[in-house]
């Protein structure tokens, strides 16, 4: 007699399981726990088996009902409900951990250790933004070269050129990963080569100008708003350091008594070119500036600490909103902007060998046969080089018209 609601809601756990059975095959067993679950008998290839069909009453008696018949006729096709059900399981499983996001955030967590947290966070918010949310589901063995194209050309269509490229370049390693792990044959980026518009050359603002810079450092020398932000403003064109660099700078990395601040290799952008620390020789007015500023910021372990915490280096904006605060619009002057002032002068006014400027910008600067140099290349002329610098500002905010053959 077939099963009811009724019978099943009254069925009673007993010291060992209970069957109620329904029709072709199907039955509910009840546990001595009280828990009824949907079991289906059947034969396969001459061989018993059972399946589960789920819990009542989450699966009530119809919906049992309706998955015995869809397995029914599985059989009927020669296909085994329970091989189909682990297969189905199986491919679910794959799919997930192939989808072009769970690719995605595998290599971001495997490799994202290498790169600085702020580039990390550019680059998982880069796919999140723009790729996840039309190719993220996808599996990522089945996207083709012109359905990443389409994607990219939305970011383009946007007038973000810079970054369609960087998400092409992005892209490009995710694939490489999936082709290294065997999850696709071949990376469809191959294919795009000159595919995207090239982006034009963004400079970051700047003054090259002799007398519009000492007209800048005076202005700077003038800010009266907290005393970390004034040292963070006047050793900024001084060191030329990049902006992240400068700002999180940490007392211990900084050794006054020989005038030198080392930048752990961590924290250096060029680290995966270049993998050693990097060396910033400071001018006497940098050490007097860093005596200065000490005794007010040594009970933290950064050299500007935060605002609100110690515990935190300064806000990465806190340079350029000095710089609105002081006049100076975004077009001008940016803190990123010194590294290209101090380049332009050092190179074109102070006349420095190019290889010492780019060595102390920290970029890969290689020796003939190709290799880098390690951090301790050019340092007697970078000393002079940064000493000649610090002093040529001087001179320039003092209205005084600097020498330019101080160089090599």
């Amino acid at each position: 007699m077939p099963l009811t609601d009724t019978a099943i809601r009254k069925a009673k756990p007993g010291s060992r399981p209970v069957r109620l059975f329904d029709a072709g095959g199907l039955y509910l067993e009840v546990a001595p726990s009280g828990g009824k679950w949907w079991r289906l008998k059947y034969r396969y290839l001459g061989k018993e088996k059972r399946l589960s069909l789920g819990v009542y009453p989450d699966v009530s008696l119809k919906d049992a009902r309706d998955r015995r018949d869809t397995a029914r006729k599985q059989l009927a096709n020669g296909v085994d409900p329970s091989g189909h059900r682990k297969a189905t399981k199986a491919a679910a499983l794959e799919a997930a951990t192939s989808s072009f996001e769970a690719v995605t955030r595998e290599w971001l967590q495997r490799f994202a250790g290498e790169w600085v947290p702020t580039y990390s966070s550019k680059v998982q918010r880069r796919f999140e933004k723009d790729l996840f949310p039309w190719l993220g589901g996808r599996p990522i063995a089945d996207i083709k070269a012109q359905e990443l194209l389409q994607v990219l050309r939305r970011i383009e269509s946007r007038g973000a050129r810079e970054t369609a490229r960087r998400a092409l370049s992005e892209c490009g390693q995710v694939f490489r990963y999936a082709v290294a792990t065997g999850r696709i044959p071949s990376d469809p980026t191959r294919d795009l080569k000159g595919a995207l518009a090239t982006p034009s050359v963004r400079h970051m603002p700047t003054i090259t100008d002799p007398k519009a810079i000492g007209e800048l450092l005076r202005v700077i020398d003038g800010y009266r708003g907290s005393f970390v932000t004034s040292a963070a403003l006047r050793l900024a064109p001084m060191l030329f350091v990049r902006p992240g660099e400068l700002r999180k700078a940490e007392w211990p990395e900084v050794d006054l008594d020989s005038a030198t601040w080392i930048i752990p290799v961590a924290r250096m952008k060029t680290r995966k070119q270049n993998p050693q620390d990097h060396i910033v020789p400071l001018s006497t007015q940098a050490v007097e500036i860093l005596c200065e500023l000490k005794p007010l910021t040594r009970s933290s372990n950064y050299v500007f600490p935060g605002g609100r915490s110690i515990a935190r280096p300064m806000s990465e904006n806190t340079v350029n909103a000095a710089l609105r605060r002081l006049g100076y619009g975004k077009d001008e002057i940016v803190g990123h902007g010194f590294r290209a002032m101090a380049r332009t002068i050092l190179d074109e006014e102070l006349r420095f060998r190019p290889e010492v400027v780019e060595a102390q910008l920290a970029h890969s600067v290689r020796d003939p046969q190709g290799r880098a140099y390690n951090r301790t290349g050019y340092l007697p002329e970078r000393r002079e080089m940064m000493q000649s610098w610090a002093d040529y500002l001087d001179g320039l905010k003092a209205g005084v018209a600097h020498p330019t053959d101080v160089g090599n």
